[in-house]
Protein backbone atom coordinates (compact mmCIF):
# COMPACT_ATOMS: atom_id res chain seq x y z
CA UNK A 1 0.00 0.00 0.00
CA UNK A 2 1.40 3.41 -0.90
CA UNK A 3 1.91 6.11 1.69
CA UNK A 4 0.20 9.44 1.09
CA UNK A 5 1.26 12.64 2.79
CA UNK A 6 -1.19 15.32 3.84
CA UNK A 7 0.17 17.51 1.06
CA UNK A 8 -0.93 14.93 -1.52
CA UNK A 9 -4.30 14.47 0.20
CA UNK A 10 -5.29 18.10 -0.01
CA UNK A 11 -4.68 18.16 -3.76
CA UNK A 12 -6.73 15.05 -4.43
CA UNK A 13 -9.69 15.29 -2.06
CA UNK A 14 -12.59 17.61 -2.66
CA UNK A 15 -15.34 19.01 -0.43
CA UNK A 16 -18.61 20.59 -1.43
CA UNK A 17 -19.36 24.11 -0.18
CA UNK A 18 -22.80 25.54 0.71
CA UNK A 19 -23.41 26.52 -2.93
CA UNK A 20 -22.70 23.00 -4.18
CA UNK A 21 -19.28 23.80 -5.68
CA UNK A 22 -16.40 21.40 -5.15
CA UNK A 23 -13.22 22.84 -3.67
CA UNK A 24 -9.91 21.32 -2.61
CA UNK A 25 -10.12 19.92 0.93
CA UNK A 26 -7.93 21.40 3.63
CA UNK A 27 -6.02 19.22 6.06
CA UNK A 28 -8.41 20.29 8.84
CA UNK A 29 -11.43 19.24 6.77
CA UNK A 30 -9.85 15.86 6.08
CA UNK A 31 -9.10 15.28 9.77
CA UNK A 32 -12.63 16.31 10.78
CA UNK A 33 -14.10 13.91 8.21
CA UNK A 34 -11.89 11.12 9.62
CA UNK A 35 -13.10 11.90 13.16
CA UNK A 36 -16.72 11.72 12.02
CA UNK A 37 -16.12 8.45 10.17
CA UNK A 38 -14.49 6.78 13.17
CA UNK A 39 -17.28 8.08 15.43
CA UNK A 40 -19.83 6.48 13.12
CA UNK A 41 -17.85 3.23 13.04
CA UNK A 42 -17.44 2.95 16.83
CA UNK A 43 -20.79 3.85 18.36
CA UNK A 44 -21.98 3.12 21.88
CA UNK A 45 -21.83 -0.61 22.53
CA UNK A 46 -19.04 -1.28 20.03
CA UNK A 47 -16.46 -3.69 21.38
CA UNK A 48 -12.77 -2.94 21.23
CA UNK A 49 -11.59 -6.38 20.20
CA UNK A 50 -7.86 -5.61 20.16
CA UNK A 51 -5.28 -3.03 21.22
CA UNK A 52 -4.81 -2.22 17.52
CA UNK A 53 -8.50 -1.26 17.21
CA UNK A 54 -8.19 1.07 20.22
CA UNK A 55 -5.08 2.70 18.77
CA UNK A 56 -6.70 3.16 15.35
CA UNK A 57 -9.75 4.77 16.97
CA UNK A 58 -7.68 7.12 19.12
CA UNK A 59 -5.34 8.06 16.25
CA UNK A 60 -8.35 9.12 14.20
CA UNK A 61 -9.77 11.10 17.12
CA UNK A 62 -6.62 12.81 18.42
CA UNK A 63 -4.10 13.14 15.57
CA UNK A 64 -3.79 16.57 14.02
CA UNK A 65 -4.71 18.75 16.99
CA UNK A 66 -2.31 21.64 17.52
CA UNK A 67 -2.96 21.56 21.28
CA UNK A 68 -3.03 18.75 23.82
CA UNK A 69 -6.35 16.97 24.30
CA UNK A 70 -6.91 14.48 27.12
CA UNK A 71 -9.62 11.97 26.22
CA UNK A 72 -11.19 8.98 27.91
CA UNK A 73 -12.90 5.87 26.59
CA UNK A 74 -15.48 4.83 29.18
CA UNK A 75 -16.17 1.09 28.91
CA UNK A 76 -18.61 -1.42 30.37
CA UNK A 77 -17.67 -4.76 31.95
CA UNK A 78 -17.27 -6.34 28.48
CA UNK A 79 -15.00 -3.48 27.34
CA UNK A 80 -17.69 -2.12 25.04
CA UNK A 81 -17.73 1.61 24.47
CA UNK A 82 -20.13 3.59 26.64
CA UNK A 83 -18.76 6.98 25.65
CA UNK A 84 -15.72 8.75 24.24
CA UNK A 85 -15.11 12.09 25.95
CA UNK A 86 -12.52 14.77 25.33
CA UNK A 87 -12.34 15.89 28.94
CA UNK A 88 -9.49 18.39 29.03
CA UNK A 89 -7.81 20.70 26.52
CA UNK A 90 -4.48 22.38 26.96
CA UNK A 91 -1.71 24.20 25.18
CA UNK A 92 0.86 23.00 22.67
CA UNK A 93 2.75 21.01 25.31
CA UNK A 94 0.51 20.40 28.33
CA UNK A 95 -3.03 19.97 29.59
CA UNK A 96 -4.31 20.14 33.16
CA UNK A 97 -6.07 16.92 34.11
CA UNK A 98 -8.23 16.65 37.22
CA UNK A 99 -8.69 13.12 38.62
CA UNK A 100 -11.84 14.19 40.50
CA UNK A 101 -13.59 15.11 37.24
CA UNK A 102 -12.60 11.82 35.64
CA UNK A 103 -13.94 9.85 38.61
CA UNK A 104 -17.21 11.84 38.57
CA UNK A 105 -17.73 11.11 34.87
CA UNK A 106 -16.91 7.41 35.28
CA UNK A 107 -19.50 7.15 38.06
CA UNK A 108 -22.09 9.12 36.09
CA UNK A 109 -21.69 6.75 33.13
CA UNK A 110 -21.50 3.65 35.35
CA UNK A 111 -18.23 2.69 33.67
CA UNK A 112 -16.42 -0.47 34.75
CA UNK A 113 -13.16 0.45 33.01
CA UNK A 114 -11.44 3.29 31.18
CA UNK A 115 -8.72 3.81 28.65
CA UNK A 116 -7.17 7.25 28.96
CA UNK A 117 -5.37 8.95 26.12
CA UNK A 118 -3.83 12.20 25.09
CA UNK A 119 -1.98 13.55 22.12
CA UNK A 120 1.51 15.03 21.78
CA UNK A 121 1.32 17.78 19.14
CA UNK A 122 5.14 17.74 19.02
CA UNK A 123 5.01 14.43 17.15
CA UNK A 124 7.13 12.62 19.77
CA UNK A 125 5.02 9.82 21.33
CA UNK A 126 7.41 9.04 24.20
CA UNK A 127 5.75 9.45 27.60
CA UNK A 128 7.18 12.04 29.96
CA UNK A 129 7.73 11.44 33.66
CA UNK A 130 4.70 13.70 34.25
CA UNK A 131 2.61 11.41 32.00
CA UNK A 132 3.66 8.40 34.10
CA UNK A 133 2.89 10.14 37.41
CA UNK A 134 -0.50 11.32 36.15
CA UNK A 135 -1.40 7.83 34.95
CA UNK A 136 -0.61 6.37 38.37
CA UNK A 137 -2.70 9.08 40.13
CA UNK A 138 -5.66 8.45 37.82
CA UNK A 139 -5.38 4.68 38.26
CA UNK A 140 -5.36 5.04 42.06
CA UNK A 141 -8.30 7.48 42.10
CA UNK A 142 -10.41 5.30 39.80
CA UNK A 143 -9.55 2.13 41.75
CA UNK A 144 -11.17 3.67 44.85
CA UNK A 145 -14.53 3.43 43.04
CA UNK A 146 -13.82 0.06 41.38
CA UNK A 147 -13.12 1.40 37.90
CA UNK A 148 -10.18 -0.32 36.18
CA UNK A 149 -7.66 1.68 34.17
CA UNK A 150 -6.80 -0.57 31.24
CA UNK A 151 -4.32 1.61 29.38
CA UNK A 152 -2.99 5.09 28.68
CA UNK A 153 -2.30 5.68 25.01
CA UNK A 154 -0.30 8.62 23.69
CA UNK A 155 -1.00 9.67 20.11
CA UNK A 156 1.60 11.65 18.18
CA UNK A 157 0.59 12.00 14.56
CA UNK A 158 0.48 8.46 13.16
CA UNK A 159 2.42 6.96 16.10
CA UNK A 160 1.03 5.63 19.35
CA UNK A 161 2.54 4.42 22.62
CA UNK A 162 0.62 2.10 24.96
CA UNK A 163 1.50 2.18 28.66
CA UNK A 164 0.06 -1.34 29.04
CA UNK A 165 2.28 -2.73 26.29
CA UNK A 166 5.30 -1.13 27.96
CA UNK A 167 4.40 -2.40 31.42
CA UNK A 168 3.85 1.11 32.77
CA UNK A 169 0.33 0.54 34.03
Amino acid sequence: MSQLSFSSFDTSLMVRDAQGRYLLATTDQILEAARQAIEHKMRRGASFSSPAAVKEYLRAKLAGFEHEVFAVLFLDTQHRLIEYAEMFRGTIDSASVYPRELVKEALRLNAAAVIVSHNHPSGNPEPSRADEVLTQRLKEALALVDVRTLDHIIVAGGSTISFAERGLI
